[in-house]
């Protein structure tokens, strides 16, 4: 979960003004030795002064200065708490955007190094007992550091759960991995109790106000995240103690986002990544962007030159549907810092897809073709996108690349991975898809780069800008033609055509066109015994005849199409992220007036 906040390793709001304006000009050198300055030189790291260095680092952090505020926290790793959990908080971000073994050895001895450092903080009875005797006033100094102890020790084995599922292949290490999750959790919920007991001392004691923080971030996000999940997976966690409320998680991500704790960014990090992706890729795409803009936008003020920030920015731009400035901030952004490519990858990642959007197919490959050669994340899928792609170019234009469409589909299966011993759903079904290929007379696949788009959901981006949906659905159009003049269908004509009217309603509902669109949607649904491939076209192409239908204020039709898409069907290519999908609109219909149709 941490790995997700994209930037897990910055470790605080409380932002000093004399470093907020940017990096890299003399001044700004000379206030960062300031804060140095400022800073005592003792032999034993107190709570209060660790905070104070772990802000610095933060701003470092920001400032794209990212091994100076490594340098700053590795002395004090093995004596202070907030020292070790933002040391490894860095090389566990780097580790998981690197995806390099060595990286990820060097986080995980490092989080096991920082479990041990916040162990020996942690009071060896329950730190309930520990914060009762803080409300009888008998407490001192130690028993804060017991109460910071809690969240940052839940906070590292967060992060050791993380590393942990990708670090090894196997069941076991998943096993492992969740049952550092569900302590972690169990420790949050514990700190959420004292919370709730002690309310009085937030106003008298800046320690607890930072504890304060730190759970608020830690109950916020598991409420947020557990929230997302199926009901039938929920109803699993719960038996074993989870539970997850989406308001309340966000209610309080936002009390957190609005503190001066040393975890506000965080907070508002987890809120802009829940409404500019999370609600994207596994729910319906209705995240909040005035929010996302509101979070953002000090952080704008204070970092303009911060690329986390910056990329934050372009990614708000692209769901605006403005894909022009998002183009210029992510530009902003790879120029900004040169220390962490990694960062770099993430915009080139978007900047394939804006291109693509726009039908740019040369821009689109030349980025695709970067992370083939530049970043470890998923070779298969970013083999399959850039073969796709090329898919889209006239032949001519393909051979000024000097690519290989063919043999590019054909490397597809080799590089697929594995993670707790499963496959990746999404490098999966770009494998299904790539043996069309394998044979000695391939069979071409139809319009794969948007296929891909609605895989990631990109089709409600798209719909934003009516003149993009338009250009789109005239490729689709041609697409359409030509299946329907082949004198010589292969056995994956019916899918094919599937896949087109599908694709082709989806224009259609963007652009108002709700009537064509569900005549689209229903091709599909009556077609279904004629498909041999590509299963998912059915349980998905209902799940956008339930939207079609909410969006036109039938609810209880809505709600009938997607129930059946969830209960009817099983087995087929991307199910789970589907599921996801299901169980947002199905929350988000459970509060619509019924209808009658």
């Amino acid at each position: 979960m941490c790995i997700l906040y994209l930037v897990y390793s910055a470790r605080g709001d409380h932002i000093m003004a004399q470093v907020g304006n940017g990096a890299g000009t003399a001044d700004d050198d000379e206030q960062f030795e300031d804060a140095f300055d400022r800073i005592p030189v003792t032999s034993k790291m107190d709570l209060k002064t660790s905070l104070e260095e772990c802000t610095i680092a933060l701003n470092l952090v920001l400032n794209n200065r990212f091994s100076e505020a490594l340098d700053l926290l590795k002395p004090w790793a093995k004596d202070s708490m907030y020292h070790a959990l933002g040391y490894s908080s860095i090389l566990v971000m780097q580790a998981a955007m690197t995806f390099e073994h060595k990286d990820i050895q060097t986080a995980m001895a490092t989080i096991k190094e920082a479990l041990q450092t916040c162990q020996r903080f942690r009071k060896r009875n329950t730190v309930v007992e520990s914060i009762s005797s803080l409300v009888s006033k008998q407490a001192d100094s130690l028993k804060e550091e017991e109460m910071h102890a809690e969240i940052c020790y839940a906070e590292c084995l967060l992060q050791k759960a993380t590393l942990t599922f990708v670090q090894d292949e196997n069941m076991i290490s998943f096993i492992k991995g969740g049952l550092k999750i569900r302590t972690s959790y169990q420790i949050y919920k514990e700190c959420q109790h004292v919370l709730n007991m002690t309310q009085d001392l937030a106003g008298t004691s800046e320690a607890f106000r930072q504890f304060e923080g730190g759970v608020k971030l830690g109950i916020g996000s598991f409420n947020l995240m557990l929230s997302l999940l199926p009901g039938r997976i929920l109803r699993l966690l719960e038996f074993i103690g989870f539970s997850g409320n989406r308001e309340f998680g966000l209610s309080q991500l936002r009390e957190g986002a609005a503190s001066h704790s040393l975890r506000a960014i965080l907070s508002a990090l987890t809120l802009l990544l829940y409404h500019t992706y999370v609600t994207l890729i596994l729910g319906t795409g209705e995240g909040n962007l005035v929010e996302a803009e509101a979070l953002l936008e000090p952080y704008l003020e204070k970092f303009p030159n911060g690329s986390i920030i910056l990329f934050y920015a372009a990614r708000i731009a692209v769901l605006r549907g403005n894909f022009e400035k998002a183009q210029v901030k992510f530009q902003e952004c790879i120029a900004a810092q040169y220390e962490w490519k990694q960062i770099h990858h993430l915009c080139y990642w978007e900047l394939m897809w804006v291109h693509s959007f726009q039908q740019e197919w040369l821009e689109a490959y030349r980025y695709a073709d970067l992370l083939c050669r530049e970043s470890r994340w998923s070779k298969a899928i970013y083999v399959y996108q850039k073969a796709a792609i090329l898919s889209m170019l006239p032949e001519d234009e393909v051979k000024k690349t000097r690519e290989n469409v063919v043999e590019l589909f054909r490397q597809v299966e080799g590089l697929k991975q594995r993670l707790a011993g499963k496959s990746i759903p999404v490098e999966k079904f770009a494998v299904r898809k790539s043996r069309r290929y394998s044979s000695s007379s391939p069979v071409k696949l139809v319009i794969p780069a948007l296929e891909m788009m609605y895989v990631w959901n990109g089709f409600t981006i798209v719909g934003k800008r009516p003149d993009v949906t338009e250009r789109l659905l005239i490729t689709i159009e041609k697409a359409e033609e030509q299946l329907n003049k082949d004198p010589n269908p292969t056995e994956y004509h019916p899918d094919d055509q599937c896949l087109v009217q599908m694709l082709k309603g989806l224009c259609l509902k963007h652009l108002g066109r709700l009537l064509q669109a569900e005549l689209c949607f229903t091709q599909v649904v009556s077609t279904e015994r004629r498909i041999r491939y590509d299963h998912y076209l059915v349980p998905f192409t209902l799940f956008e005849l339930g939207l079609l239908y909410k969006q036109q204020g039938d609810f209880v039709k809505a709600t009938r199409f997607i129930e059946n898409a969830k209960q009817n069907y099983k087995d087929y290519s991307m199910e789970s992220r589907l599921h996801f999908r299901i169980h947002a609109a199905l929350s988000s219909l459970k509060g619509s007036p019924v209808t009658t149709p």
